[in-house]
Order: structure tokens, then C-alpha cells, then sequence
């Protein structure tokens, strides 16, 4: 009987804790520096431009360096005074992630072209620069992410989904509502307010300016 209790105790430990890996030293799970902010990591399902899971996500969970982290956690208190709150899509990418999409690149998988590049040739996405053998991603300190309503879950409409690969993605877009840029500018703006660059061609791409691995490269999983 105390065997069984004991094998028990154990049991319920392990699962209390599902994502107890280890990652590098200056990394953290965003969620453990800021519980309130929304995860829907694209790459951990069939949801994004490949149409697969894609390699190194081995569970939906947020990695990032921990100033990263930290600066997302004020932004996140500065939009929550207008019942607004962050939603990231992607953060901290393995290398591998970003082999596995050079390899889709050279594919014949076309089965997300209507949704996510329906005017782009997927053999130009090299060539115009929406997929590359490296990513910011991988040193740890880019995201990817918008702003929802915390009222009702709902994304602000930024005039595209994530990772859409052409003109009507870029910042400066001209083609918008004013309702689509007046969100736009709000993102860009409390980005950019705690330090983070935007990338001129994705609304929703962020990278810490004084990021501390600027030129590292980590492949450790994404669980």
C-alpha cells in the first residue's frame, strides 16, 4: 500500500509539470513571466503556410530570452488598461523549424497557397524573401504576435492572417480600412514603445532591439 502510494505521488507529480525540459541558460517560458498573455503557436499545428506541424514543436508552448519575456509582460500591463492583451504566434523557433521550411519550399506541397501566398509563386518566396535559411527566431528574442480584445478573445483585424505572404502584410500597406491601420498603428506603436523593431514586410513580426544573443543560433526543442 505504501509502494502504491508513493508510485502515486510520483504520477501526479510528473504531470503537474508536462513541460519540464530544460532549455538554455537567459531562456524562459514566456507564460511563466506573463500568465495572462494568450498562446496559439501556429507551428505546434497543421494551422500555418506548410499545412503540417512543423519539426522542433514538440508542445504549445512560448520560449523566449527572458528580457524578451519581460518586455512583453509591460507591454501586456500597458494594453490592459484599454481591455486589450497580447496573443503570440510564434517566438523562439529551432533551427530545424526553419530547415524543415526551407525543404517545403523546394516541394511540390502547395495545399496552403489559397489562404496564406495566393499571389505569390511559391518558387519566388526565396527570391522575394518570406522564407530564408536563417531567422531572428532562432537567437530567441523575435515573436510574432497581435493584440486581442479581452472582452470577447478576438483578434484585432490587422487586413490579414498571420504569416501572409505578400504586399497587403507590409506595414505601410495602403490598401487598409482605417479601422485595419488604426490597429495596425496601435501595435506597431507599444511594440516599438518597450523596444522592440518592427520587420517593414510582416505587421506582425518584433524583434528586441538589444537582444542578448544577436549573433547565436539555438536548435533546442520547442516543449
Amino acid at each position: 500500500m505504501k509502494i502504491l502510494r508513493i508510485s502515486l505521488y510520483f504520477i501526479i507529480f510528473f504531470f503537474s509539470f508536462p513541460y519540464c525540459t530544460e532549455i538554455p541558460e537567459g531562456f524562459v517560458y514566456i507564460k511563466d513571466l506573463v500568465t495572462n498573455i494568450k498562446i496559439d503557436l501556429k507551428y505546434y499545428t497543421n494551422d500555418n503556410f506548410v499545412g503540417n506541424k512543423i519539426n522542433g514543436y514538440n508542445a504549445p508552448v512560448a520560449i523566449s530570452t527572458k528580457e524578451t519575456a519581460l518586455a512583453l509582460k509591460e507591454i501586456q500591463k500597458d494594453l490592459k488598461h484599454f481591455n486589450y492583451g497580447l496573443k503570440i504566434f510564434d517566438s523562439y523557433r529551432p533551427q530545424q523549424a526553419v530547415d524543415h521550411f526551407v525543404r517545403w519550399a523546394k516541394n511540390n506541397n502547395r495545399k496552403m497557397k489559397s489562404s496564406h501566398y495566393p499571389n505569390v509563386k511559391k518558387i519566388h518566396l526565396f527570391k522575394e524573401g518570406y522564407i530564408a535559411s536563417k531567422s531572428g527566431h532562432t537567437r530567441g528574442s523575435t515573436v510574432d504576435l497581435t493584440i486581442i480584445d479581452l472582452n470577447n478573445g478576438k483578434e484585432l483585424d490587422m487586413g490579414t492572417i498571420y504569416d501572409y505572404f505578400g504586399k497587403e502584410s507590409w506595414i505601410e500597406y495602403t490598401g487598409l480600412t482605417v479601422h485595419q491601420r488604426k490597429n495596425r498603428l496601435l501595435l506597431q506603436s507599444v511594440m516599438n514603445k518597450y523596444g522592440f523593431k518592427s520587420l517593414k514586410e510582416e505587421w506582425w513580426h518584433f524583434t528586441l532591439s538589444n537582444e542578448p544573443f544577436p549573433n547565436k543560433y539555438f536548435n533546442f526543442m520547442v516543449e
